[in-house]
């Protein structure tokens, strides 16, 4: 068991984050509970079930996505010399259990030969990539046969369904759950008397091995902190928009459009600084973007002070990324990236 306790000091009380508990019921099964306290009636079911969206829906895992061999004419057949059906197969290769910072699709194989069991650890992954539980089990050989078959390897969010368009001769897709939090439950404790009322809010969070409870609380955050940061720098001046004298017919987001940052930072550099425009309304490619973001570079303020040769060496960056980047700076920020630091 493992407590930790971090304070946050706000305008009016001081929050305590605390892990009451943590444990690991299996190589595939982590748990964690969580409190804070003290908070304002309201506020930690208003956290509660926006924590608990993020840690189910917005955490990226690894998965095997994809299984491929040209012995295997469909998926429901069964191969000479193996016990499990093709499709058991699938379905034991989909529980895999993997951890990666890997972005894009990858490959992998198998090259065993029997007889014996095929487990995890049979598996040859590339580089960054770890499997969990190296026993779990994929196949029995009864006979002295080869069992060779490629793997797709995809980093993702959410969940994946194979679609009868999916398949291809001898390649067949397996249904992907990205998703490495198991389950999460949020309960709240009351106390105080009156209009004093104050709030505990208890989190419990279980996942499947890929990552602990705790990592999985600060990438669920994080989550929920990027997708408010734009809001967070609205501009205030609205006054161009005299919403008084004249009927808005435009949706809201076409006022947050990159165009539009573009144009008023052409007009005025000096009040809208560079640290207010992120690098999601840059038009970059998703993996760009990840790559980016994971090297903590989150505004345009960020990127000009990275050099050429720093984003290169960023990880699985290449030559072709830098380009794109550097059109974008040029052709509607007119700024060039230094070739190097001084």
């Amino acid at each position: 068991m493992v407590r930790e306790k971090v304070t946050v000091s706000t305008s009016t009380r001081t929050l305590q984050w605390k892990c009451v508990e943590s444990r690991a019921d299996g190589k595939r099964l982590y748990y964690g509970r969580f409190i804070l306290s003290p908070l304002m009636k309201g506020q930690a079911d208003t956290i509660g079930i926006a924590i608990r969206r993020a840690l189910l829906g917005e955490i990226e895992g690894t998965c095997i996505t994809r299984a491929k061999s040209e012995k295997i004419p469909h998926e429901y057949s069964t191969l000479v010399g193996i016990q499990e059906s093709v499709h058991e197969i699938l379905m034991n290769l989909k529980e895999i259990v993997l951890r990666s910072n890997l972005y894009g699709t990858h490959d992998a194989s198998i090259c065993v030969k029997g007889p014996g069991y095929v487990t995890a650890q049979d598996i040859i992954l590339p580089p960054s990539v770890e499997i969990i539980d190296n026993t779990q089990h994929i196949a029995s050989l009864t006979e002295p046969i080869d069992l060779c078959i490629g793997l797709q390897i995809e980093r993702n969010r959410g969940y994946s369904i194979k679609t009868p368009k999916n398949f291809q001769d001898g390649s067949y897709p397996i249904d992907a759950v990205f998703m490495p939090v198991r389950n999460a439950n949020h309960s709240i404790h009351s106390y105080g008397n009156g209009n004093e009322k104050l709030e505990i809010l208890f989190l419990e969070i279980w996942t499947n091995g890929s990552l602990t409870p705790k990592e999985a609380l600060h990438e669920a955050s994080r989550s929920l902190i990027d997708l408010f940061i734009p809001f967070l720098h609205a501009e205030e001046e609205n006054s161009h928009f005299e919403t008084k004298q004249h009927k808005v017919t435009l949706p809201l987001f076409t006022f947050f459009t990159f165009h539009d940052r573009v144009a008023k930072l052409r007009k005025n550099k000096k009040k809208i600084p560079l640290k207010y425009i992120f690098i999601d309304q840059l038009e970059l490619t998703p993996r760009i973007y990840n790559c980016l973001k994971r090297s903590n570079i989150h505004t345009l303020f960020d990127l000009l002070n990275n050099s050429q040769e720093d984003l290169i060496n960023i990880d699985h960056f290449r030559i072709e990324d830098v380009k794109h980047i550097l059109g974008i700076l040029e052709n509607h920020f007119v700024i060039n990236l230094t070739k190097k630091k001084f």
